[in-house]
């Protein structure tokens, strides 16, 4: 009777203690670009950050790649679809300004978070309103600092927007939501009013995107003059800034 061979592959799965070895060594290329090519000082909470984005399964890529981005993002992320996550070094920030989280795109970048400690902080209570955790262990003390587990729930707030607007932070796709939703339920006013404050200048600083959008919402209720206004406070922000296509 013949033998049967088995051969068995070993696992291409690294071992925990080597992702977190792979991690490392990203984010300690991360921080040393910021501090030394960047001029400035990297976020508390980056590196558990970029274990974040990479157990929910995005690729983290080096911060030298910058070829198809504007010269003033830090790359850390690319996700299945190619949207690259960044950080975004302004050149004249303000002393004590964080650095914001940003999309890169064709057309620029789009605001997602004014700093990582409040994406970490979103990421985790939208993991939570989903009963899930592997997130939460990801972040470690960052995110035991930053969250509590089960607070979304205990908070007894219906709406996953409005928990993470009063109790996380500001952002500029919350508020755009927002205004949505109370042009569904007719509420013209409201829309205008939440438009309105997206725009104030000590919200996202440097961005056009607010007025932008704004605009279009002044637009739509016939108020063609405002919308122009807006239109043009929003040009004199950096056109990458718009999250919109633009032309000259």
């Amino acid at each position: 009777m013949g033998s049967i061979s088995v051969h068995i592959t070993p696992s291409t799965t690294l071992p925990l203690r080597h992702f977190k070895a792979r991690v490392s060594c990203f984010s300690s290329g991360h921080v040393s670009f910021i501090k030394d090519v960047a001029a400035t000082e990297p976020p508390m909470h980056l590196h558990h950050l970029l274990k974040v984005l990479q157990t929910r399964g995005e690729t983290i890529i080096s911060p030298g790649a910058k070829q198809g981005l504007i010269p003033l993002a830090i790359p850390l992320s690319k996700n299945s679809s190619g949207s690259v996550t960044a950080l975004l070094r302004w050149p004249t920030a303000p002393p004590g300004m964080d650095m914001p989280v940003v999309e890169v795109w064709r057309s620029g970048v789009r605001l997602i978070a004014r700093n990582v400690d409040e994406y970490i902080h979103r990421i985790l209570v939208e993991e939570d309103a989903q009963e899930l955790t592997e997130l939460y262990r990801a972040s470690e003390e960052a995110g035991e600092k930053l969250y509590k587990k089960g607070a979304f729930a205990e908070s007894q707030i219906d709406n996953l927007d409005v928990y993470v607007l009063k109790k996380v932070g500001l952002f500029p796709d919350l508020l755009e939501r927002k205004v949505l939703r109370h042009f569904d339920e007719g509420d013209h006013v409201s829309a205008m009013v939440t438009g309105e404050f997206y725009t104030k200048k000590d919200l996202f600083p440097g961005f056009g995107r607010p007025f932008v959008y704004y605009a279009n919402i002044l637009q739509k209720v016939g108020r063609n003059s405002e919308a122009k206004d807006a239109a043009r406070v929003a040009l004199k922000s950096p056109w990458w800034t718009l999250g919109c296509p633009y032309e000259a």
